[in-house]
């Protein structure tokens, strides 16, 4: 059992590092402000709760996974309020969709 626990958690990190790496590219990558901002969003929400996930795994039943599962509660209601804010507070501001963009210049 100890065993199965530790590869759970091993497979938790690792994931949640790959999501991280991929969305770190994906910041540098990506083209506009929003697709950026949701390459940022999603290494907060999976990969910051897969690596939260399988250290919950590693601790065991003890005071550090209640802190680290009250710690992936907060991320997961407070990352998609933010995000959303910073995409409302840019579409005020006037930024436009990278979409958007290009249907106005293809217009003759």
């Amino acid at each position: 059992m100890n065993l199965l626990v530790t590869i759970l958690s091993w497979f938790s990190l690792v994931l949640g590092g790959v999501f991280c790496v991929v969305g770190a590219i994906g910041l540098l990558r990506m083209p506009d402000f929003f697709t950026r901002m949701h390459a940022a969003s999603v290494i907060e929400t999976l990969g910051a709760g897969l690596i939260l996930l399988g250290l919950v795994l590693q601790a065991g039943f003890t005071l550090v996974s209640v802190k680290l599962l009250m710690l992936g509660l907060l991320i997961l209601f407070v990352s998609p309020t933010a995000t959303h804010a910073l995409a409302r507070a840019a579409m005020v501001r006037g930024i436009k969709h990278l979409a958007i963009e290009e249907k106005s210049s293809s217009k003759p």
